[in-house]
Order: C-alpha cells, then structure tokens, then sequence
C-alpha cells in the first residue's frame, strides 16, 4: 500500500486586506502575517503578497518532519517586505539641522529598545558610555547612536581613514567619506524623546523609521520544528548582542528549534544579528557579565553541559538549511549560534557590510560566528567586506568549509580552540589578512592564499570534542596545535602583515611528519605522561603545495612548486557585479606532483579519532573544484581545475 503525502491549506496574507471577513483565502487574506502563524499547521502554506509588514511573526507550531512542514513564501513575483520598525512623523526643527520627536512608550509594548542597554559577555566598547538596541533609519540607512545630545548637534562629515581606536584590528580596506548621521534618545515614565541630525534633510518629508520589536520572524516558544520562511525581505530588528553564553534572538531564526529552512530572503539592517541558529535562554545569559563570578570561558563550558542535561542532540535540535540569502549591515553577525547550528548547511549566500560600521565592539562579531559546528557544512558562500568573514570558535568537528570566497575583509577566517577535524577546501580567500589559525587538527587542500596568517597555540582553555557525529562530549582538551594537513593549496601572499607570523607552511618548520616520529619523539624524553606530550610538535602532513611570489615550503615537504613570480593574483566584481578571479602563472604552469585527496590519505587527528568524512560517516573525495569542475588523477593545485600557463580568468559567481 502507498500513501500520497497529505495536502495542506493555503493561507493568504496581504497588507492591503480591509473586508469584514478575513479567512486567509484568496479572495479575503488575512491582513497580519501572525493571523495566519496562528492557525497554521504542518503542510500548511501561507502566501504573502506584496506590501510592508510591521510586525515579529511569532509561530505558534511547526510541521512534524521534512515532509510535513509548514512554509512561509512571498506569493510568485511579489515583494513582501517584515520589519521591526514604524514609522514616525511630527519631528520639529530645534536646533541648526537637529530634530526633536515625541514617542509614546505605547508603540514599544513591554520592550523599549531605546530603554534597553547593548550589552553582555565579551562586549567591550564603547567603554565610556553604554549604547542601547535602538536605531534611527531615513529613507532606509541607519543613523549613529551619540552618547549625549551635544555629539548630535556636533556630528559632522567623517573623512576616509581607521575605524575608533578601540578597534582590535586596524581597518585595512578604504572607507568613504560619509556624512555621519546620529540619534540621541531619552526615555521617561510614558514616552521617548528622540533628537535626530538630518543634515539636509527635513525629516518630515522623508520616510524616518526607528526600530520597536526585537526579532522579525522568531517563535517565543522553543521546539517549534519544520518551517521553512522563503523569499522575504526582513529589516530593522533590535536583537540584542548575541554571544555563546547568551539567550541568542536574532532578526529571524528557529530558536532551539529543528529543521528549518530559511532561504532565497534579503536580510539587513539588524543592530546585532541578521539569522541566529543559537543557543537559548536556560543554558545561560550573559552569566560572566551579569554575575562577575566566573570567566567567560567557564560559563561557556557550563553551557555545553547545560544544553546536554536538556537534550540537545540531533534528535531535537539543528539540522536546519540557510541558503540562498543576501545578508548585509548588521553590526554583529549575518549568521550566529552556538550549540543549536548543530547539523546543519549554510549555502550560497551573500553576505557583506557585517561589522563595519564600528558602533560598538566585541569578541563574537563576524559575517558567520558559529560555536560548536558539529558537522556543519559551508560551502558556496560568498563573504566581503566584514571586519571578520568566518569565525569558527570551539567545537568544529565534522565541519566542512568547502568553495566559499573571501575577499575585502580586514580578516578573512579565524578558527580558534577548536580539534578538528575541520576541513577547508577549494575555498578562495583573498584579503590581505587571511587567517587566525588558533586550533588544531585542521585539514587545507586546494586553496587559495592570497594574504598572511597568525597561527597560535592556546594552552590555557581545555575545551570539548565529541564522539563521532554526535553532541555527546568524549572529553576536553586545549590546543597545543599542528597536526594539521596542507595538501595542493597555492600561497601567494606578498607580505607577512603587521602581527601576523606566516604567509606560507614554513611556519610548521622542524614538525615531525607522521604519527610514529611524533610518539618516538615524546617517549624519548623518557618516562612520564601529560608534561612529555606538551614538549614536542605534533606531527604535520604538508605535500603538494605551490608557492608563488616568495613564499616557502614546509621544510620537509617532499613535493613543492616554489617560484619567485609574483601571479598578480586577485578576486574583483564587473561592471555586471560577476564575481572573478584572475591569475597569472609562468610557462610551466604548476609544476608538482600531486595525488587525489580523500578522507584515507588525511586520515584522523590525533586526540579526536574521528575521519575527515562526511556527516553520514561516508568518504569524501576532493575530486572537483570550486565550480564543480572534475579533477584528473594528477590534480593541479589550488581551487581551479583547469589553470593553464598565462593569464587565467575565472569566473566565480
């Protein structure tokens, strides 16, 4: 017997419902996306159709497996527009270009973002002064928050140059010059006082939205599985600062939730995170900033064992799918979260302008934070112009980062105490800053390098590795570093930049080269157990690998191409906004005996055990390139199949 999967109802929403009768059909819609999250269930479809919706979509229940899910969709060929602002009008002229507006705490309900602080763990600037969640936008661009009003009054035209001084790293990509905007705000018993500079605008003629809901689309509830949100565009939410010991709401996400599939949706303009796959409130928030008791490190450790005691595993959490968005202006994250992004694909995305318009500062701040990425898979992602592109921090077991392209960023990658195994593979990163390398057991094949490195071992944070594909911890341990794969990557960086200590695998120099010579080494320092393994370098295994341009091989690297010629290599966008990359090799091409890489020849790291291999425990074969170009049997190195002597040029997206 064979049953046909079961049809659901469609659901109508349009801004322009008015009748008497709203029943969500075709002919009378409902006039609130939230009417129909109300009543919807799982097969159910709810159609959105052209317009603006000022509200959060809080859905009340989710389908109940892949197959039987509950999707929201903008109706074909229609705009359909959530945001988490209202308009304001009235603004009366009362200084120069500053404006004055007079809000009743009535539109904020029980959440005023302008009365609630931006804070919590590893937030660290402004230190003078605390900003809040609440923004101003005219004509859909953000204003500055100003400490007080007299910096409103004084806000004038900023020249191209550094980001505040309080930044970690020094702005290294051009700025332009931008007339600065800025807010100030004052709440009382029953409304908020809101002074603006418009400079040349008259506010009262232009559209000026301030931000009043925390989230756009974000269920209340935890466990709300199986709902796919295609198509939107979400904008001008105030979700809070969102690091791995918080409650982590961000513009849309599933909070704690399965199977969601948030896609082909333009995201922007969140004050901190655009899609949150994280983490929720009762495995901790922000306890080292509320409670000054532990480290933030401690609390964060506490999480892992919290979210365990609750059920987080793959059973009930994770596994969601986040494709085909353009995520761009917010000021911390395009996409965060920690244990709950747990499984899950993040794919052909775009997303840029993450971080950067420097209002505040914090360790958690980058295009995708993840914590804890247990067999996540990034891959085709296109990331530029982020302070930071990618920051995987702990946990990043199973996690492949497979044909993404990085460029303009001040930094482009960070990995950082985490045990592998990782693998990056056929990924372009392009900035001058390409990578913080503070992990270990992380595998590099087909690359390319266009910048330096920082590499560091981190030996005061034991942190958690997993059984194979599973939340279960087997154990903790910090990073000593090495044990590391580079096979067939091309380096090309001309510099090593301030602060940064390689550009190429010399930096490995002196490691033993397998597993035997490594153990030999430790044991002939005679008998003892922990202190003998922290003395002597894991074991690296580097072959294959092109150096263009100065760069130099890993001093027992048995093949190697090494050249002086610098490939003028680089990644740029037309005047059609292609994206492409262009380099140019000798008349030898590259040169170098190379081999098919597949999960037999990287083999496991030491501490971890477990295959570089796919989340279903399958092999994987790095036998096509970034454009899904088929490798031969002697693979050239690098991302790029089919790279011939002379100037190539590669289309990339």
């Amino acid at each position: 017997m064979t049953h046909s999967l079961q049809r659901g109802r469609e659901l109508h929403v349009s801004a322009n419902a008015g009748g008497p009768v709203q029943d969500g059909t075709a002919q009378a819609p409902f006039a609130t996306i939230q009417q129909a999250a109300d009543i919807a269930r799982p097969y159910d479809t709810v159609i959105v159709h052209d317009g603006v919706y000022r509200e959060n979509v809080n859905p009340k229940r989710g389908g109940f497996r892949n197959d039987a899910r509950i999707t929201y969709t903008v109706a074909e060929g229609e705009h359909a527009i959530i945001k988490g602002s209202e308009i304001v009008s009235g603004w009366e002229n009362t200084e120069g270009t500053v404006w004055h507006v007079v809000v009743p705490n009535s539109l904020f309900g029980d959440f005023n973002p302008y009365d609630t602080p931006l804070e919590g763990d590893w937030l660290e600037q402004p230190s003078t002064w605390k900003p809040s969640l609440g923004d101003v936008y005219l004509n859909g661009k953000s204003f500055y928050e100003a400490p007080d009003l007299d910096a409103v009054i004084a806000a004038e035209r900023r020249e191209t140059g550094p980001g505040p001084d309080w930044m970690e790293i020094p702005l290294t990509i051009p700025r332009a010059d931008e007339t600065i905007f800025q807010w100030y705000a004052k709440v009382t018993d029953d409304h908020t006082d809101i002074w603006a500079n418009f400079h040349e605008f008259d506010p009262n003629r232009e559209t000026v939205e301030i931000n009043v809901r925390k989230e756009c689309f974000y269920p209340q509830h935890t466990g709300i599985d199986y709902i796919t949100v295609r198509g939107f565009e979400m904008a001008q939410a105030a979700c809070p600062w969102a690091p791995p010991t918080g409650d982590q709401p961000g513009l849309i996400g599933p909070h704690w939730s399965k199977g969601w599939i948030i896609e082909d949706n333009t995201i922007h303009d969140a004050k901190c995170s655009a899609i949150s796959l994280g983490k929720e409130y009762s495995t901790g928030d922000n306890e080292a900033f509320r409670w000054d008791l532990k480290p933030g490190y401690q609390c964060q450790l506490e999480t892992v064992f919290r979210a365990r005691h609750i059920g987080w595993d793959k059973e009930h959490v994770g596994s969601h799918i986040v494709r085909n968005n353009t995520i761009y202006d917010c000021g911390q994250n395009g996409v965060v979260g920690h244990l709950g992004c747990v499984f899950s694909v993040i794919e052909n995305n775009e997303i840029y302008n993450i971080g950067t318009k420097y209002e505040y500062f914090g360790h958690e701040i980058a295009g995708v934070k993840l914590h804890a990425a247990i067999d996540v898979q990034l891959r085709n992602n296109r990331i530029h112009d982020c302070t930071l592109g990618t920051w995987l921090d702990w946990q990043a077991q199973g996690t492949r980062v497979s044909s993404n392209v990085y460029y303009a960023n001040v930094r482009d990658f960070m990995i950082e105490v985490t045990h592998g195994p990782c693998l990056f593979d056929n990924n372009v990163f392009a900035s001058p800053y390409n990578f913080d390398n503070m992990a270990w057991g992380s595998a590099f094949v087909h690359n390319l390098f266009l910048g330096s490195a920082r590499k560091r071992d981190v030996r005061n944070r034991f942190t958690p590795y997993h059984l194979p594909h599973s939340t279960q911890v087997l154990g903790t341990v910090c990073v000593y570093g090495n044990d590391e794969r580079f096979y067939q990557n091309i380096f090309a960086a001309s510099k090593i930049l301030p602060g940064n200590d390689a550009k190429d695998t010399s930096v490995y120099d002196g490691a033993p080269t397998s597993h035997e010579e490594f153990t030999t080494r430790v044991h002939a320092q005679g008998i003892g157990d922990l202190e003998i393994f922290e003395t002597i370098p894991e074991a690296m295994y580097v072959d294959g690998n092109a150096y263009l341009n100065g760069t130099q091989p890993f001093d027992r690297e048995e093949h190697a191409y090494v050249s002086p010629d610098d490939p003028t290599a680089r990644v740029y966008t037309d005047d059609d906004g292609a994206l492409w990359c262009e380099i140019t090799l000798g008349k030898e091409g590259l040169d170098v005996e190379t081999q098919i890489v597949d999960t037999a020849l990287l083999g496991a790291p030491r501490i971890v055990g477990e295959a570089y291999e796919n989340p279903d425990g399958s092999p994987i074969v790095v036998d096509h390139d970034i454009n899904g170009e088929a490798r031969g049997e002697a693979p050239i190195p690098g991302p790029f199949a089919n790279l011939k002597p002379g100037t190539n040029r590669i289309r990339l997206a």
